[in-house]
């Protein structure tokens, strides 16, 4: 028999927006100036978030977090093309989506400083709470995916994650899975070039993350992450095959990360300035607001109101975060968070947990104070009795 060359699925490359905000008409999306201009304040509500937390978390106020700064085009554009009944699976990067699909600024700085409480605002909707085990999401998205399919639904499960994620078990496992029984989901690969200090070049030898989706028999493409319209046309036509039961499909979004990997990160270490300052230019922001200002629905006016409003936007979100924190909540409340009827191990330990804080307040209420033998370290002796 002679060797004959297999042919394979086709991967295809999108861009609407350039860099210098002219547009490719063609390929234009229709959006009305309402929805553009909802957009815009939403890619500018997530950038300057990420940046007042960064100097919050600088200040110590708040804990270690990942900022998405260079990454808007990518979260706003897919969420602007999900519908509420559409589910949300998120990374630990995805605050622009978080916020588009209704997460307010308080449950945000309140996830960050680590309460439970922030995911109070997840009832009656379709967002999953944040998966930071890298790629642990890509996992659980056929099984959500599946149940939209039996329950014969219009909708899809939308999964985020980064370039580090596609050499987890999970990315595979997951979109193979959902190729194979041709389920409603899109996973969306934010190509920030970066995985923590591995390079994209050392992440995979494929041309793009996209083509991945050939060997799992699910449809592929490759957007510019930076472009707010090709990330929506490309998300919306996805989700519209979904629906139409045509199966799954993998977005590569090829972005840039221009912070740290996280706050605890410190890229100089491990890249160059001068590439930093290359996709500088490329700011998926400043982009929109090119094509806006050109369009004649924007102008400086428009913009300082928008700071304006933003900035006390995030002031009074902060606020309320901060509120709560010295309201010292219920640290029992850990407990009741974790299944919907809490199972009997969980109690047992509940209701130890509770003896040892009553315990630790009975010990400190009757040491405070205390001047006889031993002083302060007789206190301490007792305090850590207490503990064990």
């Amino acid at each position: 028999m002679p060797r004959n060359h297999m042919e394979l699925d086709q991967i295809d490359t999108l861009s609407v927006l350039s860099e210098d905000g002219s547009i490719d008409k063609s390929q234009l999306p229709k959006l009305s100036k309402e929805e553009l201009l909802k957009s815009y304040r939403f890619l500018v509500l997530t950038r300057r978030t990420d940046e007042q937390a960064l100097r919050y978390q600088r200040q110590g106020r708040i804990g270690t977090f990942a900022p998405s700064t260079g990454q808007e085009a990518s979260q706003i554009g897919s969420a602007m093309a999900i519908s509420k009944e559409d589910w949300f699976i998120p990374s630990f990067r995805e605050l622009g989506v978080a916020l588009c699909r209704g997460m307010s600024i308080r449950d945000y700085f309140l996830f960050i400083m680590g309460f439970e409480e922030a995911n109070q605002g997840l009832k009656g909707t379709n967002n999953m709470p944040v998966s930071v085990p890298v790629g642990s999401q890509c996992a659980f998205t056929p099984g959500i995916a599946w149940g939209i399919k039996l329950d014969k639904k219009k909708a899809a499960a939308v999964v985020y994650f980064g370039d580090g994620a596609t050499s987890e078990g999970d990315f595979h496992e997951g979109l193979n899975f959902c190729g194979a029984l041709n389920l409603p989901a899109v996973y969306l690969c934010q190509n920030n070039q970066w995985a923590i200090s591995t390079p994209r070049s050392q992440q995979t030898a494929a041309k793009s993350i996209a083509q991945k989706a050939i060997a799992y028999g699910v449809c592929g493409i490759q957007v510019d992450g930076n472009d707010f319209f090709a990330v929506y046309k490309a998300t919306k036509e996805a989700l519209d095959r979904a629906k139409k039961g045509e199966g799954p499909t993998l977005i590569e979004c090829v972005t840039y990360r221009l912070s740290v990997h996280t706050t605890a990160d410190d890229p100089t270490v491990y890249r160059a300035k001068e590439e930093e300052e290359a996709w500088q230019k490329k700011d998926p922001i400043e982009r929109l607001r090119k094509y806006l200002e050109k369009e004649k629905l924007w102008d400086s006016s428009h913009q300082e109101k928008l700071e304006e409003d933003i900035k006390a936007e995030i002031k009074k979100g902060y606020e309320e975060a901060e509120q709560f924190r010295n309201s010292i909540p219920d640290p029992l409340k850990f407990f009741d968070h974790q299944y919907e009827t809490i199972p009997p191990y969980l109690a047992w330990q509940k209701s130890m947990a509770k003896e040892k804080i009553q315990g630790r307040n009975v010990i400190k209420g009757a040491t405070e104070g205390y001047k006889g033998p031993g002083g302060a370290a007789a206190v301490g002796e007792l305090e850590e009795a207490g503990d064990e």
